[in-house]
């Protein structure tokens, strides 16, 4: 992506949460930096062997319960200041909003690429990340509808 260009590599964050966000995440992102990028997502079996290369950190996944989204927000709040990166990524979900919204306030830019599993009707990540984001993309076509602004684009 031209757009990732204009980053060194030591300041991209990719976050999401684990299964296909994660992996629509790292397909996103160029093979040749995937190593300088810090990867924020939760602890599983799955994202601990599949980023064991790669440069990570493991936050909480809030799933729908209000005292793990403080957790969250706290461990992203440590996090960003440790990292300060200048450019956000994610695909999702809700593990990913505070970490996002943290670096807006900061003046981080956010890029948020909606998930490949929506094609006619939007994520409430996506729904709510839209209004925030610099750059926001869609996987499809029909998705345009619904997020005028963004930009179509795909990781087939």
């Amino acid at each position: 992506m031209k757009f990732l260009r204009r980053f060194s590599s030591r300041d991209i964050v990719a976050t999401s949460s684990g299964g296909g966000h994660l992996a629509e995440l790292r397909a996103s992102l160029p093979n040749s930096a995937t190593n300088r990028i810090v990867y924020i997502t939760s602890r599983n079996r799955h994202t601990y062997e599949s980023l064991s290369s790669c440069k990570r950190y493991f936050i909480v996944d809030p799933h729908n319960s209000k005292f793990k989204y403080l957790v969250n927000f706290f461990q992203a709040f440590f996090l960003f200041l440790i990292l300060r990166p200048r450019l956000i990524i994610s695909t999702g979900a809700g593990i990913s909003i505070p970490f996002m919204m943290i670096g807006k306030f900061f003046g981080s830019k956010v890029v948020f690429i909606e998930t490949g599993a929506r094609i006619y009707s939007t994520s409430k990540t996506g729904k709510f990340m839209y209004q925030y984001a610099d750059r926001f993309f869609v996987q499809y076509e029909t998705l345009l509808e619904k997020y005028p602004k963004a930009t179509l684009g795909s990781l087939r």
